[in-house]
């Protein structure tokens, strides 16, 4: 206990101290926001991957998926990397660097109001990112509080406040570029540990071949006169398989936490090392979490819940309760690392979208200039020192309700997840992408689209569910490939003056 204790207080001392150590870069709204658009490759890179991967992937998706496809499984963390990194930096970095950078934009609302002309646009979106990022946040606390509790003893309820606390304090002090020197430190811990769990959980089981043998012989749920599924390469359930590979890679895309990553990334240099070092944590990380998961049936079966239902998230914490206090400090510090960087993203993300898109809508320059005329230059520099506060007092907002939604969770982390991905870039991933490449994308279509991710999220919901969350989050992001064209096709096209004068960004 000694050695968990003192790893986890070093850890979350080095996290605060980065905090206070980039205060400075924090005075204004850029830095704040977006580490004043100069943040490296390899910060980048980081910050993504450890903002992608949480304890929502390490306990609740690897236990969960895991158990119902075997190894199978690790096609969703192949999926990841191929998908949800290295397309996801070829597709978007770029371009949303340069035209968010030419349209002064700062979140992805902002992208939305700007590119196409509607304000009304901008405050919508504001709200869903808002909303739907908050179940998330939820699905994140429970995460790290079910390892918390099997590695220390200490009641769910005191991890979830603990770790909202002190995530509270860095990212208010240090904001983005703290958040982003975090991920660094976060991010290698979680490359080390990942490997070390995997290599000492399948040790307990005889080493990787006698694990697999053993999983082989065990029939699955879907077809139970039948062995071998569990261990067969693509698995017992393959569609429902790739619909969660599909929600959970091309979900990023569509994310205002993940896409704002390339808003601050200093240049296009740093956005070619980033694609590689992105996709390479990726492989490991979330390739190293399903490959795991995908051997929870060697160690028993996990509880049953009230309602009759197996404790999917408890899977993992049974998997490694076995090991010894400096691998289960490492599990603790692994899944803290990656539970804390994601948080500190959720709620810098939701704090300065309702800062920037709802309270202050108009945008300031360093010049004074303001939307629709100027204003002194003391007045301006007022009013961004004023946002970077509101900001600070929404994170603290935003913790609290995502740690109230935590104390009493409504369902597994899974759910909550489909919930939160389905909605958010069922809404904005095809208008952004779309945005960024086609100059026929049309202000209704956005609307429509938007209509049409929340919609179709919130009936399922509202139905209880008679889709699960996974798919329907992955129809609603394809459907908006197919909503947003056809409504483009035949409503009124945006100003072609002002099309060509943003696309002319990419001659850069």
């Amino acid at each position: 206990m000694f050695i968990k204790i003192l790893l986890t207080v070093v850890f979350l001392a080095i996290m605060v101290a980065v905090g206070v150590y980039s205060r400075k870069q924090a005075s204004s709204v850029d830095g704040f926001v977006l580490g004043g658009r100069a943040v490296g490759g390899w910060l980048t890179a980081f910050a993504f991957g450890t903002s992608y991967f949480s304890a929502v992937v390490f306990v609740g998706y690897a236990g969960q998926f895991g158990w119902k496809y075997g190894l199978s499984s690790a096609w969703i963390g192949v999926g990841n990397a191929v998908i949800g990194s290295l397309l996801a930096w070829i597709v978007l970095g770029r371009r949303t660097k340069l035209m968010t950078q030419a349209i002064n934009s700062r979140t992805m609302p902002d992208f939305f109001g700007t590119r196409y002309q509607s304000r009304g646009l901008r405050t919508i979106a504001s709200i869903i990112a808002f909303v739907f990022l908050i179940p998330y946040t939820a699905g994140v606390y429970k995460g790290i509080s079910a390892l918390f509790e099997m590695g220390f003893g200490i009641p769910y309820e005191y991890c979830v406040i603990i770790m909202a606390v002190l995530t509270a304090v860095y990212v208010i002090l240090g904001g983005y570029r703290a958040t982003a020197l975090n991920d660094f430190i976060q991010g290698i811990i979680m490359l080390f540990g990942i490997v070390t769990i995997i290599a000492a959980v399948l040790a307990q089981k005889g080493g990787l071949v006698e694990a697999v043998n053993q999983m082989a012989a065990i029939p699955s749920d879907t077809n139970p006169t039948q062995n071998g599924l569990l261990a067969d390469i693509w698995g017992p359930d393959p569609w429902n398989l790739l619909g969660v590979v599909i929600l959970t890679s091309l979900g990023t895309w569509g994310l205002p936490q993940m896409v704002g990553k390339f808003y601050s990334i200093t240049d296009e240099a740093a956005i070619h090392r980033g694609t590689v070092i992105s996709t390479v944590f990726a492989f490991i990380v979330a390739g190293g979490c399903y490959f795991l998961g995908g051997f929870g049936r060697l160690f028993g079966t996990p509880p049953t819940l009230p309602n009759g239902r197996l404790d999917f998230d408890s899977i993992v914490p049974s998997m490694l309760q076995t090991l010894p206090d400096v691998l289960i400090a490492l599990v603790v510090l692994l899944v803290l690392s990656a539970s804390m960087s994601t948080l500190a993203s959720l709620v810098l993300t939701s704090s300065s979208t309702m800062t920037l898109d709802l309270i202050y809508p108009d945008k300031t320059t360093q010049a004074g200039e303001v939307e629709g005329g100027e204003i002194d230059d003391s007045v301006a520099e007022k009013i961004e020192r004023r946002k970077v506060v509101i900001m600070r007092v929404l994170i603290v907002f935003f913790i609290v309700i995502s740690l109230m939604i935590a104390l009493n969770p409504p369902t597994f982390i899974a759910q909550l997840m489909g919930i939160s991905w389905g909605a958010l870039a069922g809404a904005f991933l095809a208008p952004f992408m779309l945005g960024l490449y086609w100059r026929g994308t049309t202000t209704a279509s956005v609307w429509v689209c938007f209509i049409w991710g929340v919609g179709i999220t919130v009936v399922n919901m509202l139905l209880g569910n008679p889709v699960s969350p996974i798919n329907c989050g992955a129809i609603a992001m394809l459907g908006g490939f197919v909503v947003v064209p056809l409504v483009s096709l035949v409503t009124p096209k945006l100003s072609r003056q002002f099309v060509d004068s943003i696309f002319d960004s990419y001659k850069k």
